[in-house]
């Protein structure tokens, strides 16, 4: 062989040993590469250097796939997903029990009269995703047309509502932070049609004597458009009402309202939100 052909050889096998090297990298400390630098200064906190060979890789997680108004989109990979279009067994009543919603075309319906429904896992820091359909054709105006909504811990609700050519108090549309904030802008889609929320939930933090120390944050898309950046609660939702903070623990129920319309939901999951350099 030839030095010219040895070298062409050669130099895949090598290309293809670092892939290799890389891959594993993602899973296993001890055969991960070393592509970072340790003479770099070192970061605020003073745990990792800038490009840290050390600092460990992110998790690998499969992305979902989008929604149409036919068929709903996949989760994450990594997501808990709370309503598959099938049952409701990761579902409870608001006051324990069976949820008694029903679960028609791959949609679960919020039975008038039926109660609110909290899902059984609880959740701290946090991104949910769901859709939902306001019935069409629509009956009613202000508050009593689609209504609903999703009351994270129970306590912090982002208002479902139809908003579309409907008008209500500005705290109380589609998106709100209920009694709070209005939505930035109104995204809402007409009747019967599914529209998406992405909440981006960050739960509130208490002192050792119980006091507020940070409060809840929720950053909102509407069907992909931001409504809310980081907006604080400042405080449980009430109807007529501010009130103050109350400590609870650090993970609290997912609730569904049941507002005595036949809101429909589907492709509904969670992802924990954990800190950098965390598995």
């Amino acid at each position: 062989m030839t030095m010219n052909r040895r070298k062409r050889f050669v130099l895949p096998l090598a290309m293809a040993g670092l892939v290799a090297a890389s891959t594993l990298g993602l899973g296993q400390d001890h055969a991960r590469p070393k592509v970072g630098y340790k003479d770099t200064p070192m970061l605020p906190g003073g745990r990792w250097h800038v490009h840290d060979s050390d600092r460990p890789f992110p998790t690998v997680v499969t992305p979902g796939t989008c929604s149409t108004q036919e068929e709903p989109g996949k989760a994450p990979s990594d997501a808990v997903v709370l309503f598959d279009g099938k049952d409701l067994s990761h579902w409870q009543s608001g006051r324990g029990g069976p949820a008694r919603w029903t679960v028609q075309d791959g949609a679960m319906v919020a039975r008038p009269g039926a109660g609110e429904i909290k899902s059984r896992d609880e959740f701290g820091d946090c991104q949910i995703h769901l859709e939902f359909a306001s019935p069409n054709p629509p009956r009613g105006r202000d508050q009593d047309r689609g209504n609903s909504g999703v009351i994270i811990f129970g306590l912090y609700e982002i208002q479902v509502l139809d908003s579309y050519e409907n008008v209500t108090y500005a705290d109380g549309q589609a998106a709100a932070i209920y009694g709070q904030y209005p939505p930035l802008v109104n995204a809402s889609r007409p009747p019967g049609q599914w529209q998406t929320y992405d909440i981006m939930f960050t739960t509130p933090r208490f002192k050792p004597d119980n006091s507020l120390e940070s409060p809840a944050y929720s950053t909102v898309l509407h069907n992909g458009v931001l409504v809310h950046n980081h907006t604080a609660h400042v405080g449980p939702m009430a109807y007529r009402a501010s009130p103050p903070y109350r400590h609870h623990g650090p993970k609290g129920p997912i609730v569904l309202q049941d507002h005595g319309h036949p809101v429909r939901f589907r492709n509904i999951w969670v992802r924990e939100i954990k800190d950098y350099d965390q598995p």
